[in-house]
Parts: structure tokens; C-alpha cells; sequence
């Protein structure tokens, strides 16, 4: 049996909000998952206008373009609609857990040869090494996904700490 190895987090929001919201992540509209879907719409939109400017000179069997293209414009806003619904709860979910980081007196890493456990001031979530997925480093956080997916921004450690969590993390998860 090895060692537990305990790494204490300093979490402050502005370090998790400039990860989890950089490059507009948290825009309803412009997020890399709405982006496709408004720029289509809008595209969508602006021909059905034309096409109402113009609808008096179709003649009755070319109307069915104006109603085909009202279709593509209703079916585009309601796939929209469904990623900004899931944007929307996303960034829900990541503000309620940014006001857990924020209020929290205890936030830290424990880890073994065998398990894996975050405890945010005595919410612990513990994972065997082979329910992760995933692991990925850069110079401004580390992220891990499997049955809990976590991201730890280089910020709120301590450099050591975050080269030995890299580290372990290499070693533990087989991707």
C-alpha cells in the first residue's frame, strides 16, 4: 500500500470563470455550441425575407419555395432554441458550482495508487483510477473525465503541487 497524497486547493472564482468562460463558452448565442446554429438561422432568415420581398412575382407553383423555406427557417430556431437551452443549464450548473468553490473552507485532492477523491469542505467524491477517461493538461488547468469530471486551474495550487498532480494523473489514467 502507498502513501495518500493530499493536495490543498486555494480556489478563487475569477480563476475557474477565466477557464470555464473563455472564448465566449458562456454566450447563448456565440458558445462553440450555438455559433453553427445562429449563423444558419440568421442565414435561413434573411433568405425568407428576400423571398417575402419578392413573393408576388412566384407564380402559384414556385410558392412552395417560400413555404419550404419557412419550414428550414422554423426547423433552424427550434434546433437552436435546444442548444441554447443546453448552454443555459450548463452555465447553471457551472455558476452553482462556482459558488460552492467560492464559499468553500476546504478543497482538496487525496490520491492513491487506487483511488481518486476530491473533497470540497467534506463533500467527497471518490473514484477508482479506472473510472476515468480522460486526462488533459495546459499551462492553465488540468481537466479529468469519467464518473466525475473535474477541472483544477494551475492558479489555485501551488507549482509543485500542480507538476506532481500532472504527473500522477499521467501515471494513473490509461487512455
Amino acid at each position: 500500500m502507498t502513501d495518500e497524497k493530499v493536495i490543498i486547493l486555494k480556489p478563487k472564482r475569477k480563476d475557474f470563470e477565466e477557464i470555464y468562460f473563455s472564448g465566449n463558452q458562456g454566450s447563448l448565442f456565440f458558445s462553440s455550441t450555438t455559433r453553427g446554429k445562429t449563423v444558419t438561422t440568421i442565414i435561413v432568415a434573411v433568405i425568407l425575407i428576400i423571398l417575402f420581398f419578392f413573393k408576388d412575382d412566384f407564380s402559384k407553383e414556385k410558392l412552395g419555395i417560400l413555404y419550404f423555406v419557412s419550414f428550414l427557417f422554423l426547423l433552424c430556431a427550434v434546433f437552436l432554441s435546444v442548444s441554447i437551452n443546453k448552454v443555459s443549464r450548463w452555465k447553471k450548473q457551472v455558476e452553482h458550482y462556482l459558488n460552492k468553490v467560492e464559499n468553500c473552507n476546504i478543497y482538496e485532492i487525496r490520491m492513491d495508487d487506487n483511488f481518486f477523491t476530491v473533497n470540497i469542505d467534506g463533500d467527497k467524491e471518490t473514484s477508482e483510477w479506472k473510472e476515468f477517461e480522460f486526462f488533459d493538461s495546459n499551462n492553465e488547468f488540468i481537466s479529468i473525465e469519467g464518473k466525475y469530471s473535474y477541472m483544477f486551474p494551475r492558479k489555485s495550487m501551488q507549482e509543485k503541487d500542480y507538476s506532481f498532480l500532472k504527473q500522477f494523473l499521467k501515471k494513473n489514467i490509461k487512455e
